[in-house]
């Protein structure tokens, strides 16, 4: 029996028979799972069989919060997103907050798991314990910010929160996510999902409370929270004040900003053009999350012709990156204006910017001809074909249809030696940070379960030096299979699970967080952790996701990195002559798995550590 933090319930909708359906969340699953990505990777692996199309109806959505979401505690208005990647065919899975996660449980559910598909389009509105199905012929074809004012026009409700797709979800983009107010759900393509359900749209408002199991004992963990939040040393001071756009800094200071596809690392690094201090000149004010003190997101304006006068929430780093770095662009007022439109089209602004870097340099070495671009001029720090080309993608005209599934399934169209210049691990496009001067950056994106993923395990002991659980040489690659394991587990145990916000968790909670959140769950549900349980609880939700990609046919040969990284030094800057050499990562990828207790010939969980996990029933569903 709960007795706070979770409703208890899940919410099944089937879109083909138009059926919603309450099943109780068992005990055991939340105790083992907690929530968040943790149900979402739960509920994927147990009713997703192997082998089935991502696009097709037997894939499911998954939309979980966690049992502190809803609650008094800051940062805590997240969710997950899981399913099937069409742009991997792994596990994928995506965490967004805003509102939308806190009107989901404030409507008495801890998860939604969106199955079939429907035989029009449709949106679904979920409100006052009455979920319908709903025409979206009316919203269908919109961009985001359109599609969720008309849905709450149409149910005369402007407080109602809605998680929807754009073009790009409609157009089946790989490259697609989903969008509540600006926030996505992005990566892995479950935009593209959704679309192929022909479900437009999900409208949530709620009236209910979260219900705290100890009062007392809440009350004093949530003070320690809230010290451990105040302490930080960067968390408010800087944070709080700059966004993400802080790891710019500390990434050109290290020489791991990635540009231009990844070939003028140290080389084209545009400070002054798109640094903190110019986004700050463009900052007209801020915003964030549901009761999130911190309210780490930017509200950027456009200043010059000819993108005078667009409004952006961001761009954040990563943005940065994909729009900037990525591409050679150093007009902030085109990266500004990049981020509405990719936020408007439904698209993920990494893997858009790093296809579309791709692609520039693709035109620029011969590989695409003004033939396939339709004339277009595609060449890096070109603005006007970024902002082109990401219209093309989500509409799939011209060469966007090329670009719209993402760079690997481009170069493989293209041919030609087009896919050394492909730069994606299991198709996932790769993140900012150049991992050729941070190694356990490096092994946690050839081993994360979605592919290329900073957020499954960032390692904020190289890039900001915090000597937690010790310090590291970014450089070494000694101990740091070890180092990226332990970032995976804490970081999928404190934050994708409960759940927390990943920036606030990695900047004030890594220290004595496992502590802090055990003393939480016992707060606000009863539930008994010590922690180490907490951890444990890491370690068996990136446990299950290897499970997933090892039934879908991963071994340890997909745990690599782009050739470019492996053989191609950093051209300049601090980290100049550095790279991750195939012996380097077989040595820490050995470790790793050593670290993980998995076959270090298949890199596959073994029956043993299934077992010790208490899901030995995955090991009879792999064969082993």
């Amino acid at each position: 029996m709960y007795c706070g933090g979770y409703t208890g319930k899940i919410l099944r909708l089937n879109l083909t028979e138009r059926t919603a359906r309450e099943e109780s969340l068992p005990l055991e699953t939340a105790r083992d799972f907690i929530g968040g990505t943790g149900l979402g990777i739960k509920y994927l692996f147990d009713e997703v069989p192997a082998g089935i199309d991502p696009l097709g109806p037997e894939n499911k959505l998954i939309f979980a919060v966690g049992p502190f979401t809803g609650t008094t505690l800051p940062a805590t208005s997240r969710m997950a997103v899981t399913g099937k990647s069409p742009l991997t065919n792994a596990v994928g899975s995506a965490l967004s907050g805003g509102y939308f996660p806190v009107e989901l449980k404030r409507a008495g559910y801890d998860a939604l798991i969106i199955e079939g598909k429907a035989d029009k389009p449709t949106y679904i509105s979920i409100r006052e314990g009455m979920v319908r199905f709903r025409d979206s012929a009316k919203v269908w074809g919109l961009k985001t910010t359109d599609c969720q004012q008309i849905i709450k026009d149409d149910l005369n409700d402007q407080n109602i929160r809605v998680a929807c797709i754009g073009p790009a979800g409609e157009h089946l983009s790989k490259l697609a996510c989903i969008i509540n107010e600006y926030r996505a759900m992005g990566r892995k393509g479950l935009g593209a999902v959704m679309g192929s359900k022909n479900l437009k749209a999900i409208a949530v408002r709620g009236n209910g409370s979260v219900a705290i199991a100890d009062q007392e004992k809440y009350d004093h963990a949530r003070k320690e929270m809230l010290a451990a939040f105040k302490e930080s040393p960067v968390l408010y001071p800087v944070f709080s004040k700059l966004g993400s756009s802080c790891a710019f800094t500390a990434t050109t200071e290290l020489g791991i900003f990635s540009a231009r596809n990844w070939t003028a690392t140290g080389a084209f690094v545009p400070i002054k053009e798109i640094g903190v201090d110019a986004q700050e000149a463009q900052k007209i004010g801020k915003t964030g999350c549901f009761g999130c003190p911190v309210a780490c997101a930017r509200l950027s304006l456009a200043k010059n012709a000819p993108y005078t006068g667009t409004l952006s929430e961001g761009p954040e780093f990563e943005t940065q990156y994909s729009f900037g770095g990525q591409t050679g662009v150093d007009n902030l007022d085109a990266i500004i204006a990049a981020d509405r439109l990719a936020d408007e089209l439904g698209l993920d602004t990494i893997s858009a910017g790093v296809t579309i870097g791709f692609a520039m340099e693709l035109s620029e070495k011969g590989l695409l001809t003004s033939g396939d671009t339709g004339g277009m001029d595609i060449t890096f720090g070109s603005h006007q074909a970024m902002l082109a080309l990401l219209r093309m993608m989500a509409y799939r005209e011209g060469i966007g249809d090329l670009l719209a599934d993402g760079v690997k399934a481009a170069a493989q169209r293209i041919g030609n030696g087009a896919d050394r210049y492909a730069m994606h691990i299991k198709g996932l496009e790769l993140p900012a940070y150049d991992v050729r001067g941070a190694k356990a950056h490096g092994v946690n994106y050839a081993t994360a379960y979605s592919g290329a993923d900073h957020n499954r395990g960032y390692a904020p002991q190289e890039i900001f030096g915090m000597p937690i659980p010790y310090a590291v040489d970014r450089l070494s690659i000694e101990g740091k299979g070890k180092l990226a394991k332990w970032n995976q587990d804490i970081q999928t145990a404190l934050a994708d699970c409960p759940t927390i916000c990943s920036f606030t968790a990695l900047m004030a909670l890594l220290e004595h967080g496992a502590e802090i959140v055990a003393r939480l769950m016992e707060g606000v549900t009863g539930l008994v952790y010590t922690p180490e349980e907490i951890l444990r609880v890491g370690e068996r939700v990136n446990n299950l996701a290897r499970a997933f990609n090892v039934r879908e046919g991963f071994t340890r040969k997909d745990d690599t990195l782009p050739e470019r990284l492996m053989t191609e030094p950093i051209p300049d800057g601090p980290s100049k002559g550095q790279l991750i050499s195939k012996e380097d990562l077989n040595r820490m990828l050995d470790e790793y798995y050593t670290a993980r207790g998995w076959n270090l010939t298949t890199g596959a969980p073994t029956r043993g550590k299934l077992t010790e996990l208490g899901i030995g029933y995955v090991a009879d569903a792999l064969g082993l």
